[in-house]
């Protein structure tokens, strides 16, 4: 046993320090990136938000108007091969550029993957959907991928620490996810006492990857915009958000009605509701690591969306970044005890 003295940090413990800045307007920041991949040697250019590869979140509907944005949306492991066929044949080429196909690490995964793969040579992104990315098992099958698909961009993940993004990378992977916990509908944290401050992890592990040519995706721990600019400034290379994107007109969640109010359901892929849906409930060696909760209905996400990159927009504005990819050297976090002012936090309009 051993104990790290040094604290770490979560989105809520630091804020951003503004800056002098040449800009005169948001509208002259530039939120589009562009990545040179260092296993697969692809390029690709846009903006680096991802919709989160929950059976609520990444759906086909969630692809058709994120892709409008130039973001992408990891699709959710759970679509046949059926689906996958009428969605690829039914959507322009230029959708697909923003497409993640994810997976898991079964043998029948991987004849999916290949399945799936084969419909279009305009696919290009893997995400091996793993929960701990820690294992042996793990990073064998992420070789396996990359000896299937030696030209795709592969996503693995999740890990929150620099030595095991760097085995990653090493191991096939372009991109590495982070976040152990953080999500707002898991209960990992609670039930096992295994996690990481987000933040911190984000630029622990950026370092990492970067020190190798490859990218990191922060995923977890975004409940408004402006953590999503911490993320980057960070040195996140891409965000994934889930709980900002649940609730809304393109996710597949149960939709009802209380007290004349539209609800939907979200839940984490841990929780009992994805295990019963998928798995024929929790096994009796598991426990259960997520939650599900009602949220109001949101109507479209292109109004949240437009709302994130505004707030990002207006970030760089204040720290005189032109762009996203300026935002890190911009950065100047400084701790603090108190984020906002709440007094009128329960107050409605």
């Amino acid at each position: 046993m051993r104990i790290e003295e040094d604290v770490k940090l979560g989105f809520k413990d630091v804020l951003i320090r503004p800056k002098r800045s040449i800009l005169k307007s948001r509208s002259q920041v530039d939120l589009t990136r562009n990545f040179s991949f260092r296993n697969s040697g692809r390029v690709w250019t846009g903006i680096p938000l991802i919709a989160a590869n929950m059976d609520t979140i990444g759906t086909f509907r969630m692809v058709q108007v994120l892709s409008s944005f130039h973001v992408l949306t990891a699709v959710h492991k759970y679509y046949s091969y059926t689906y996958w066929k009428d969605f690829v044949h039914s959507v322009p080429d230029t959708v697909l550029d923003y497409v993640i196909v994810s997976t898991g690490m079964l043998e029948e995964d991987l004849t999916k993957l290949k399945k799936i793969f084969s419909l279009s040579s305009k696919l290009q992104y893997i995400c091996i959907d793993v929960a701990n990315g820690y294992t042996e098992q793990f990073v064998s099958f992420l070789k396996r991928i990359r000896d299937s698909f030696p030209e795709k961009i592969i996503c693995a993940g999740n890990v929150v620490t620099g030595e095991m993004v760097e085995e990653l990378i090493l191991s096939g992977a372009d991109i590495v996810k982070v976040g152990i916990g953080p999500g707002s509908v898991c209960t990992t944290r609670i039930k096992t006492a295994i996690g990481y401050p987000q933040l911190s992890a984000v630029i622990e592990c950026s370092d990492a990857a970067h020190g190798l040519g490859g990218q990191i995706i922060s995923d977890g721990g975004c409940i408004v915009s402006g953590d999503i600019a911490k993320a980057f400034g960070g040195g996140a290379d891409f965000v994934m958000l889930g709980g900002m994107l649940a609730g809304h007109h393109e996710c597949e969640g149960l939709i009802f009605e209380e007290n004349k109010k539209k609800y939907m359901m979200f839940y984490g892929m841990s929780s009992k509701s994805a295990m019963d849906r998928y798995v024929g409930g929790v096994a009796g060696y598991k426990a259960v690591e997520g939650k599900s909760v009602k949220l109001l209905f949101r109507g479209s996400v292109d109004k949240t969306m437009r709302d994130i990159l505004g707030g990002l927009r207006s970030t760089c504005t204040y720290v005189g970044a032109s762009s996203l990819k300026e935002l890190t050297k911009r950065t100047t976090f400084i701790k603090v005890s108190e984020q906002e002012n709440k007094t009128f936090n329960n107050q409605e309009a």
